[in-house]
Parts: C-alpha cells; structure tokens; sequence
C-alpha cells in the first residue's frame, strides 16, 4: 500500500488522521484538524522511519492545496506551475486586515491600496496597468466568482464581501493557468475559503476593540447534522465612527455566511449562502503639505485621522432636490447563495459544477474634494472674478474671515442595483499519471445605474469641515447652502452582461519528477445596454433662470432620451507549463500563458470597445524544507489593447495603448528554531507603457512608469511564539513593510514618495478555549502617501496638495473563547 493509504487504514475509527508535510514527513493529528493546518500536537513520521523509534519534532505547515487555477480538486503549492499564496486565518489575523484587499499584502505582485476605506480598495497586479479599483483581480468564495466583472466603476469584488472568522483560509493565484479557468482571469485570481462543519462540534466567540472607538464581534459555530452531513453558521457585526472620525456612526454592519456539507459514497454536495449589510465612509484626499519626498501635515489637519466630512456635511440637498445622506457611505447590502458538487462516475471520471447567484446593491456616496488645494476665501473669490461682499457660515450664519482657508468638494452618488449567475461545470478523468479535464462556464450579470457626480461645495479646509455661503460684492450669489456648483455628471443605464466558455486541460506526469501541463480557452462575450442621454445644452442661467446665482448655472441634465450600447467579441486563451522536482524539497517550474480581458459596462458606454490581450511568461524556484518555504518568481507581461479611465472635471477622459512589465517575487518563511519564525515578500518591478496615447490620442506616454505601481515593495514579519507552562501559550510579532516612490498618474508628474510601515502584536492563549490579542497598526504614525488627487492632471507642484495617506497610528484589542 501507498504510505497514506496505509495510515488511512491502521488511523481509521482512532479519531486521528495524517497529513503530509512540504519536507516529505507525515504528521499524526487529530481528525478535525486535518484541513486546517492549525496543529496543536503532533508527530512527525517519516515514511522511511520504524514508527515505534520516532520522537517529537518542531511543528511544520501542512501543505498548502490550491483549489482555483488548477484542474480537477486542486493540487499542492509544491507540485503548482504557477505562483500562489495561501494565507490561513491564524496569519490572517496577525495581519490585522481592517478590509477583505488589506489580506492581500501578504501576496507579492500585488500593490494594494485600501487608505479609501475598508471597502472599495484599488488593487494593482504584477504591472497590469490600470486606473484603480481592480481590474484584473477576481474574487471567489468556494472557488466560484460571485460577481465575474473584475471592477466596474465605483465597484470592485472586496466591496462585495468581507473577511472574518468564517473564512477559513485566502488562495490567490497570479498569472498561471487562472486564464483558462473560472472567469477566465488572467491577473490575480484569490479564492477565500469558507470554514466547515466536523464530527466535533466548535464554536467562538470573539470581542474586539480598537482605541478610536470601533466595538466589532465575531462568531461561528459548526458541527455535525448526523454522520455525512455538517454545518457551518456564523459572521460579524461592527459599528464606530471611523478612525478618520466623521463625527457620526461612519461605519456599520455585519455579515452571515452558513454552510451546509454532505457527504456520499463517492462524491459530495456544499450548499453555502451569504448576506453582507455593511458601509463604511469612503475616504478621499485631504490637504497635505509635500517638499520633494517629504510629506507633512498640512497645519491644522490630522493626515493619519483627519477627513472633511462631519455633522455640518453629513446631510445636504441638492439642486436637483435629491436628498444625500453621507452617513450612507461605500455600501453593499447583497445576498449570495451557491454550491459546490462533485462525484466519481467511476473508470476514472468525475463531475464537478460549481454555481453562484447573488443580487442586492452596492452604492458609494462621498464628498469628493475637487482640483484646488486650500486657498483663502478672499483668493477664491477673486478666482470667480469679484471681491467678498459676504461670507458666512451655512449652519449659524455666523461672519467667516476673508483668511478662512476654503477648498471645494463635490457630493457625489453612484447607485448601482447588481445581480449575476454563475455556474461552471467540469467533467475530470483520470488514468495513470494523466489528468484531463474539460469544462464548460457561463455567467449573465446585471447593472443597474444612477450616477450624480460633482455638487460642489465650498468648505473650510479643516477636519470636519463646515459649508460657507460666499456672495460677491457685484451681487452675484455663488452658494446655496453651501453648494457652488451642481452636477457636472449624470448616468441612468442599464447594462446585461454574458460569458459562455469552454475550457480544456490536460496534465500529464511524464516521470515521478517531470510534469507537464497545457490547456486552451475559447470564451464568447457580450454586452447590451440602454442609457439615457446627457443634454446638449442646458440653461446658461440655470434652473432658476437667475444668471446672478452661480451655483446652478450649467448643470448636467439628463434629457428623456435614450442610447443603446450592443458588443459582441470571442477570444482564444492558452497556456502550457513544465514542473521538475529536483528533489523533494526543491523545485522548478516554466509557464507561458495568453490571457484575454474584454471591455465591460464602463468602458462601452464612454466609446471604447477595446479588449485587452496579456502574454505572459513566468518561472520560479520552489524550497521545501525542514527549517524554510522559499518561492522566486520571474515573470515577464506585456499587454495590447489596454483603456486606463479617471474622472476629471466631473467626466471620464480615457487613455488608450500597452505596456510591458519585467519583474521577480519572493516569498518565504524561515523557522530556524523552536518557536520562532521569519516571514517575508518582496517584489521588484519594472513596468512601463509602450504605444500608450492619451488627451484623445495626441500625447504618447511611451516609456513613462505604469502609474501607482512601485519598482520596489517588501515586508517581514517575525515572530515568536512561546510555551508558559499547562496549556498557557503567548506570542509576539512585527511587521516591517516598504512601499517604494510611485506616480499617481499616467503622465508621471504626481509623484508618491517612498515610506515604511511598521505594525506590531502580540497574543496570549490562557488555555486552548482563551485568547486575548493586540494589534497595533502603523505604530510610527508613518504618512504615506497611496493616491494623489486623480481629479487633476499633470503635477499638483510642491507645498499644498490633495492627496490620500494611510490612516494613522491605531490599537485594536479582541478577546476569543473557543468551545
């Protein structure tokens, strides 16, 4: 018998099970910790070894199974021609994610940005250009995409599901064979992993902190229903006014995740459903102070907790009588209901689907300040042309100085009523060392969209900012309220979307150490859309006819007439990829891959059709060790047919072309005694435009740097963990990390200097059901810089500038009791 065969046979009925190591060794563990990787006590066995002379040894990381960007059930990291990361809850939660894209700063390739809150993240992938929110990254829960456009404007996947203690572990493949498969996506493709129910019935109980007033508990429970059937319950629900306090409950909601699993002879059905209600405030730019690569504060405002929204912005009206409420946030309330099921025909073959449907909303409203830094009132008044005949406060009426620093922010509202079915459906066989699988996917998704942008309001430049009400001594009124402009803006659509593909994969084990793999994609895609359209003209002298009052005059309207958008495009994706384990414990792999992205709602309705074509060419060095996991990726991308899209001046303006990118990743942890270990990620890229236009095709941006993408980013994370005598365990860890210098736009004139971030923790397990943890994030109060204002083109210049930072120092305090 095969060694796992036979401990499966001498361990059966024993409530104990087996699993094997990345060195090669066996470890004898309880049953219900078999999947998790969480290994209280153990046994390392070696195959090779007479079982009754073995003795204790250092507890190793079970093997990490990928179950997305593979066929069939998935494969282990050591034997994956591809680079991946898998992140299990334990090193979730040292990371302290505050939002689902925080989890991803553990994966090299990948620069994410979460400063805009705990959801609505931008995420940027291996040098894929792109303008924000996530274009070319997919998220999946049980390995399925529960909304399969990467980003539409205003929504990327991270604001459509959340982190928490239900989640099991996180898998994010970069590049390989996620092309062929799913959705087809050829960037990052992250799998989060739900927990399951076992024969043993557990539970916890969580209650966590933080010094800025945030109160958020978590909990679970799981366990049997009789012998082939488990469940699974359980979710979270926070609520604080934000550590950029808002002055109001900013942040709120929770979610629900359940799932039932059972088992038959040969094969087994997941049933899972999901309900997110959460918001939180969409953070913006502030005003900072930069001098070169220095950033300070702007006088007078906090940059790690300081924001413009507060009592006097929360709720306003505006000119075309709609009622916004701030306290609304970057929301989504969804439900999401899906299964997984597979089972063996037998001669080999077995049947997999994998399906989805999810529906609800996920709206974002923002006070989105505009392309000016603070000035005084008096200089804005001289911008509009006059001098100050009065300027008072819109809540009081209180006289506000001619000194008073103001700067402009719009009221803007993106409504969007989402739905999306997916079902991918897979028949595998086997025979010998060949695998071969073909499989089938379809998706139809839906948008419902109601977009307001602009609204200005004249406010003071300070945290919590109020509104001011200017007239000009020539007697023209230049706010209402507080507003100074009206909407600049306005979309009412709604947009299908469908995706029919057919896959095929063939994996082959030449030799016990040769592997080799190749698939192809043929996915047609397609998208119908009727949008209302924006009027030609409007009234010089506004809704009220009155030239004299400024805030109304030229407003965007929608005119009663509609537009169709209709696409049709098919493309062909492909990859072959090579694996050779030198030894056990050491190996290497070799992958070329043609990916294909296709333009979504966003991108059809401002006129662009392109679909962007990625080849890429990747090879990696894997270690598996006693004392180390070491993973070194170089990979090569270049890409045709891309559209980076921002919001200026109210409106979209696009750039058109390709880019190239030529980097390496490693990732690595090193536990070179007893209790201690070292993590760590690195990335150095090198990407950059090629044949890439913008202002409407008459400047070439060829050989300036992809935007918002370092050249270089790392971080390490040691950690010690310790024995006090019983059951009483505790543990310490920090975390270093380094953002290099980025530009914050195409034409690489706002610059992102470089800076370090240092968080820190520590844990205290009083007995196996006890822990008490706290987390410190950003403990130097570092002001980093991840966006600078995307509002303005070209440089922004030195001293005053709009731009978003990290969020400062913060404490979180929890408190866990398992049962």
């Amino acid at each position: 018998m095969e060694v796992g065969d036979a401990l499966a046979t001498i361990l059966k009925g024993s409530g104990l099970g087996h699993k094997l190591t990345p060195s090669g060794a066996y470890l004898i563990v309880d049953a219900q910790d078999q999947s998790t990787g969480d290994v209280a006590t153990a046994r390392a066995v070696a195959p090779t070894q007479d079982t009754t002379a073995t003795q204790a040894a250092p507890e190793e990381p079970a093997p990490d199974i990928v179950v997305i960007g593979t066929a069939g059930a998935g494969t282990r990291r050591q034997d994956a021609a591809f680079a991946v990361t898998t992140i299990d809850s334990t090193m979730a939660q040292r990371l302290g994610t505050a939002s689902t894209a925080e989890v991803l700063r553990a994966v090299p390739g990948v620069s994410t940005e979460s400063s805009g809150g705990k959801t609505g993240a931008n995420i940027f992938v291996r040098g894929y250009p792109s303008g924000g929110d996530a274009e070319y990254v997919t998220f999946q829960t049980q390995g399925v995409p529960f909304f399969p456009p990467p980003t539409l404007s205003f929504l990327e996947n991270t604001q459509l599901i959340r982190i928490d203690e239900t989640i099991q572990r996180v898998e994010a493949v970069r590049g390989g064979t996620g092309a062929l498969f799913s959705n087809g996506q050829p960037g990052l493709t992250v799998n989060l992993v739900q927990r399951e129910g076992k024969q043993t019935p557990a539970g916890l109980l969580k209650l966590s902190g933080t010094d800025f007033g945030e109160f958020r508990v978590d909990s679970y429970v799981s366990g049997p229903i009789n012998d082939s059937t488990t469940y699974m319950v359980g979710g979270y629900y926070s609520t604080s006014r934000g550590i950029r306090d808002a002055q109001f409950e900013a942040e709120r909601g929770g979610q629900i995740t359940g799932n039932i699993r059972h088992d038959f002879d040969k094969g087994s059905i997941l049933l899972f459903g999901r309900y997110l209600d959460d918001r939180g405030q969409w953070l913006l730019p502030i005003p900072v102070v930069q001098d070169g690569d220095k950033i300070r504060e702007y006088p007078g405002f906090d940059a790690g907790t300081g924001t413009l929204v507060g009592r006097d912005t929360r709720i306003s009206v505006r000119n075309d009588g709609s009622r916004v409420d701030l306290a609304d946030g970057r929301s989504a309330k969804t439900y999401n209901l899906g299964g997984n099921f597979d089972y063996e025909l037998g001669s080999g073959i077995t049947v997999r689907d994998r399906g989805s449907w999810m529906e609800g909303d996920a709206d974002t409203i923002g006070l989105v300040p505009g392309g000016t830094p603070p000035i005084t009132a008096a200089a804005y008044a001289a911008g509009k042309g006059g001098t100050i005949g009065s300027l008072t406060y819109a809540t009081g009426g209180a006289a506000a100085s001619p000194n008073t620093a103001v700067v402009e922010a719009g009221l803007w509202s993106v409504e969007k009523h989402i739905q999306a079915f997916v079902n991918d459906f897979a028949l595998e066989w086997k025979s010998g060392g060949n695998t071969l699988t073909g499989g089938v996917y379809y998706t139809r998704y839906k948008s419902r969209d109601r977009w307001n942008l602009g609204n200005s309001m004249l406010l003071t430049a300070e945290p919590n900012a109020r509104r001011l009400n200017l007239t000009l001594a020539d007697g023209r009124i230049v706010t209402r309220d507080g507003f100074s402009g009206g909407s600049t803006f306005k979309v009412n659509a709604r947009y299908t979307g469908e995706d029919v593909a057919g896959y095929a994969v063939d994996e082959l084990q030449i030799t016990d150490k040769l592997r080799i793999d190749g698939g192809v994609r043929y996915q047609h895609h397609s998208v119908d859309g009727t949008l209302e359209n924006l009027a030609g003209t409007v009234p010089a002298a506004g809704a009220d006819g009155n030239p004299l009052t400024l805030y109304d005059n030229g407003d965007a309207q929608l005119n009663g007439t509609f537009r169709t958008i209709r696409y049709r495009g098919d493309a062909w994706s492909w990859t072959g990829g090579v694996n050779y384990d030198l030894t056990r414990q050491i190996g290497a792999f070799v992958r070329y891959s043609r990916g294909n992205s296709f333009p979504f709602f966003d991108n059809l309705r401002d006129g662009i059709d392109v679909a962007p074509q990625v080849d890429s060419y990747e090879g990696g060095v894997k270690v598996s060790a006693g004392i180390a996991n070491l993973y070194a990726t170089l990979f090569h991308n270049t890409f045709d047919g891309l559209a980076t899209t921002v919001i200026t001046s109210g409106a979209p303006i696009a750039s058109i072309g390709g880019a190239k990118a030529t980097g390496v990743e490693f990732e690595g942890q090193l536990r070179p005694f007893a209790g201690f270990t070292l993590s760590g990620s690195a990335t150095y890229l090198d990407a950059k435009y090629r044949d890439f236009f913008t202002d409407g095709g008459l400047t070439d941006l060829t050989g300036n740097r992809v935007q918002r993408q370092p050249k270089w980013q790392w971080r390490v994370t040691p950690a010690y963990d310790l024995e006090l005598g019983g059951d009483t365990k505790a543990g310490v860890y920090a975390t270093i990390g380094y953002v290099g210098d980025r530009f914050s736009d195409v034409q690489n004139a706002q610059v992102l200097p470089g800076y370090y971030k240092l968080d820190a923790g520590a844990t205290l397990d009083l007995t196996p059901q006890i822990q008490f943890q706290v987390i410190g994030d950003n403990l130097t109060d570092e002001i980093g810089l991840t966006e600078g204002n995307p509002r303005t083109l070209g440089s922004q210049g030195s001293g005053t500038i709009l731009a978003r930072p990290i969020v400062g120092r913060s404490i979180r305090f929890a408190a866990a009791f398992k049962f």
